[in-house]
């Protein structure tokens, strides 16, 4: 670039470990043209971020282009490799904390944190354009070389934990299975006061039976395909369902009445465990697909299953493996394919596929 030129972005200046750095809005449209990457065939030991996950951006630019009036992005955080220099607005304390950040157009930018944001929105003003006059906030920090800059990445990394997934159900607003779960949660008596609405997992001490997460999946599966545009009709047919799911297994009832707690139930029985209710909703959207009028008397046959852990016999190798619960996809169709041989329901073709493989392993295994 040419000698004189740069970058001016109004900014406030702060102190962090005896270190200046700079928060700044930059517009979309100026995020390629600044923090270039181009570091997807160096080895880790040289780079400052990790390689960026092609596989991840058509989702995330989806949601921005889905949700222009309310999409939310994060600051990013980049380092700057160059001379830079604050003019403050005034010579008082608070005047000299804000100013006009000068970067050389000269400078190297190396984005610490947000990669991932800066490609997506890459892709997703490729076909608007419009959001390119939208902006980001960027903390601007001086580039102290590659060490630093991966050290940064570590440190901006090493808290970093994703929220329970049943936390992040009950605070979405945008997914329909997520408002479908919650509808469901406050509609059906069989779950008034016995789910987990924040935890993913229960506490061996937990007053609760089910996670809200597990709820939100199997009754993403009980209602998959099912030709119903209404949210309040899905809603009140998914909660009939549990209803009659529950009325069959007393030890959800009495849970509710205080007669036996929640644990307990957990410990010796299967049927309160995520992976259960995922299979109860395999089996439900087959019974509403094939069996319209008659899906409750069929259900009512659950109650003679024989949900007790220490029946290995049955649920060894399907529910559980090695004596622990399992809610892998696999464990799902076997758990699936147990409840349906029982109320005598044909397999679904992966459902099948599932059930051969653990017959060939078991002759194996003999």
């Amino acid at each position: 670039m040419v000698a004189g030129f740069e970058y001016a972005f109004p900014a406030i200046r702060g102190v962090q470990a005896s270190r200046e750095f700079y928060v700044s809005m930059c517009p979309l449209r100026l995020l390629p043209k600044l923090f270039l990457f181009n570091e997807d065939e160096m080895i880790p030991e040289l780079r400052a971020q990790r390689q960026l996950n092609k596989a991840r951006l058509p989702e995330m630019a989806r949601y921005v282009l889905e949700n222009p009036d309310d999409y939310v992005f994060s600051a990013i955080t980049a380092s700057v490799d160059a001379d830079v220099k604050f003019d403050p607005f005034g010579d008082d304390p608070d005047s000299r904390k804000m100013g006009v950040l000068r970067i050389p157009m000269s400078a190297r930018f190396v984005l610490n944190d947000g990669q991932h944001r800066r490609a997506a929105i890459e892709m997703a003003m490729r076909e608007n354009p419009s959001i390119g006059d939208e902006s980001i906030a960027v903390v601007f920090f001086l580039d102290q070389g590659l060490a630093r800059c991966q050290q940064m990445f570590a440190d901006l990394n090493r808290y970093a934990i994703r929220p329970a997934r049943s936390l992040g159900v009950l605070y979405d607003h945008r997914d329909d299975k997520a408002l479908l779960a919650k509808l469901v949660v406050a509609r059906a008596p069989v779950f008034r006061d016995v789910v987990e609405m924040e935890r993913t997992t229960l506490a061996p001490r937990s007053r609760r039976l089910f996670t809200l997460s597990a709820i939100y999946t199997a009754t993403a599966a009980l209602l998959q395909n099912v030709e119903i545009e209404d949210p309040e009709e899905r809603a009140k047919l998914a909660a009939e369902f549990w209803e009659v799911v529950g009325a069959q297994l007393p030890q959800w009832e009495q849970v509710q009445q205080a007669k036996i707690t929640a644990g307990d139930v957990r410990e010796d029985f299967l049927h309160s465990h995520g992976v259960v209710l995922q299979a109860l909703g395999r089996v439900g959207n087959s019974l509403l697909h094939h069996q319209t009028a008659d899906w409750k008397n069929q259900v009512e046959k659950i109650g003679t299953i024989d949900w007790r852990r220490n029946n290995a016999t049955l649920w060894e190798g399907r529910a559980m493996i090695g004596g622990r619960v399992s809610k892998a996809q696999q464990n799902v169709l076997l758990t699936t394919n147990a409840i349906k041989k029982h109320l005598g329901i044909n397999l679904s073709a992966d459902e099948t596929r599932a059930e051969d493989a653990l017959q060939r392993g078991d002759r194996r295994d003999g």
